[in-house]
């Protein structure tokens, strides 16, 4: 069958993708060889099919075993979509939410439940689970999911997730589960027309302000400090202009008080842009939804409520206006603009908050089986904000490149000069020095006169202000007062070194005088 033949009947919610197939044949294998309590782990990545996987494995399950199926979810959004999909393949459900009636529960052999419900049902003891053979977690890595495993002591556990990495350190995967299945990859998935290709854009962040919450991932109140700073919140605006300008926009933040500066923001500056969080009620989720749905260049801004449970082909462009030491996180952000349209291809990342640094590029085809078999090597691996920020260069924009366009090189590692010049036992005030050097040199490679250098001067504040910033990481001394008179201080003598170096360097460089 043509890979355009399966895409359509899949369409009409009838057939299964080839690997998604596959994947049931596996999985029912194990159901023959595996104990009745065996703990199955299943990874496809967001967009791949997890729930059409699932509900075609409740439906034949249900055809040929006497005993009945739970699917658990962590949110009532999921637990409405699962119901849905079950019913497609022609599975009677019913949802155990928290106005449900369970008198009728002899009456279905599947039921979807969120799990702080069920666990509230099962401890009062309102639900007969004596009959229950197969259970399903949706997300599976969520932990929460871990304290109604001894209701089910006797049943086949199959537990799916994009990311086979707990969202806590304390409580492995590996601990809770017997075995991995690893699905088939981003890359495989991009490369067969099944999910759209992230195009990611970086924009270096400095993030040693930011405080590791008792979760392991960065806390509100820091992330929220540097989001909502003028200088972030116009990088972002910028970054927006520069890459993602009309298009379909989602923009994820680390905090409510984030998201309503970043809707302000763009307000001013005449962008169609929404906010949603947890708090907006049923009616005004679903009326910004619409919107965001209807409206081509939609921008919608919010918090962490649309990583799961939220399908909208249409996105063309992910902001990641956070910071997050949590892969799966970082998977399901991107993961929201890698559905497929007919003419789209590709999707936009921007990340401002060098997660792309932390993690590698979305679809790297990392090693699964690794990461659930030993997660803290995993974690311990990855580089640490110091370490990130230390390989940082500043890229010059376009325009003002374009002033320095006789100099083959226009960088200077701050980082690397501070190391060199302690090996060597000489002051760190070396590489200030050889900084200034090295920005006298690009301007007047690129000067007629002492005039025309100073005014290229001018034009390195961004880098000077980067330059200086790096080097009071290196010496560890950055109060405000410091590096705000750091920066002064460099111009200054940047100004003089052009004024009494400028005729002797310019002749140096260019093989002649320059003219009176």
């Amino acid at each position: 069958m043509s890979k355009k033949t399966e895409l359509e009947d899949r369409k009409e919610g009838k057939n299964l993708y080839s690997y998604q197939k596959g994947a049931i044949d596996k999985i029912f294998k194990l159901f023959e060889e595996a104990p009745d309590d065996y703990h199955l782990l299943y990874q496809l990545p967001t967009g791949g099919g997890k729930t059409v996987i699932f509900s075609e494995i409740v439906r034949q399950y249900l055809k040929h075993h006497n005993k009945k199926v739970l699917v658990m979810t962590h949110r009532i959004e999921l637990c409405k979509q699962t119901s849905s999909v079950l019913t497609e393949f022609g599975v009677v459900n019913k949802v155990i939410d928290s106005k449900a009636n369970l008198n009728d529960q002899a009456d279905y052999s599947c039921f979807v439940a969120m799990v702080e419900t069920l666990n509230n049902r099962l401890n009062d003891d309102k639900l007969d689970i004596s009959d229950i053979g197969l259970v399903i977690i949706d997300e599976a890595h969520y932990n929460s999911f871990t304290k109604l495993f001894k209701f089910f002591s006797k049943s086949f556990i199959l537990g799916v997730t994009a990311t086979p990495l707990s969202s806590s350190i304390e409580l492995p995967m590996t601990d809770n589960y017997d075995e991995l299945i690893v699905g088939e990859s981003i890359e495989s998935l991009i490369e067969n027309g099944f999910l759209a290709r992230a195009e990611m854009f970086t924009y270096n962040v400095g993030l040693t302000s930011l405080v590791v919450g008792a979760n392991g991932d960065y806390t509100v109140k820091s992330s929220e400090d540097l989001y909502t700073d003028n200088d972030m919140l116009t990088k972002l605006l910028s970054a927006y202009e520069e890459r993602s300008k009309g298009k379909k926009t989602l923009i994820f933040n680390n905090g409510i008080n984030t998201s309503l500066h970043v809707y302000d923001t763009f307000r001013a500056a005449g962008y169609p842009i929404a906010h949603l969080d947890n708090t907006n009620s049923k009616k005004e989720r679903a009326l910004i939804l619409r919107w965001f749905k209807k409206t081509p260049d939609a921008i919608l801004t919010s918090v962490s409520i649309l990583t799961t449970g939220f399908d909208e082909p249409t996105v063309e462009s992910i902001i990641l206006n956070r910071a997050t030491k949590s892969l799966t996180l970082y998977y399901q952000m991107i993961g929201r603009g890698s559905r497929i349209l007919k003419d789209k291809k590709t999707f936009d990342v921007i990340d401002l908050g060098n997660n792309f640094h932390r993690f590698g590029p979305w679809g790297d085809n990392l090693d699964w089986q690794r990461i659930f078999r030993s997660p803290n090597y995993y974690l311990d691996s990855l580089l640490n904000d110091d370490e990130i920020e230390s390989n940082f260069r500043y890229e010059m924009p376009d325009d003002i490149r374009a002033e320095f366009s006789n100099s083959q090189d226009v960088s200077f590692n701050v980082h690397e000069t501070y190391i060199n010049s302690i090996r060597n036992g000489e002051s760190s005030k070396v590489v200030l020095e050889r900084s200034i050097a090295q920005h006298a040199k690009i301007c007047i490679e690129n000067s007629e006169d002492v005039y025309d250098a100073l005014a290229l001067a001018k034009l390195l504040g961004d880098d000077i202000d980067f330059r200086i910033n790096r080097y009071t990481k290196c010496i560890s001394k950055s109060t405000f007062n410091f590096v705000e008179w750091l920066k002064g201080d460099y111009r200054k003598k940047l100004n003089a070194y052009l004024r009494a170096n400028f005729d002797e360097l310019f002749e140096s460089i260019h093989g002649y005088a320059p003219k009176d």
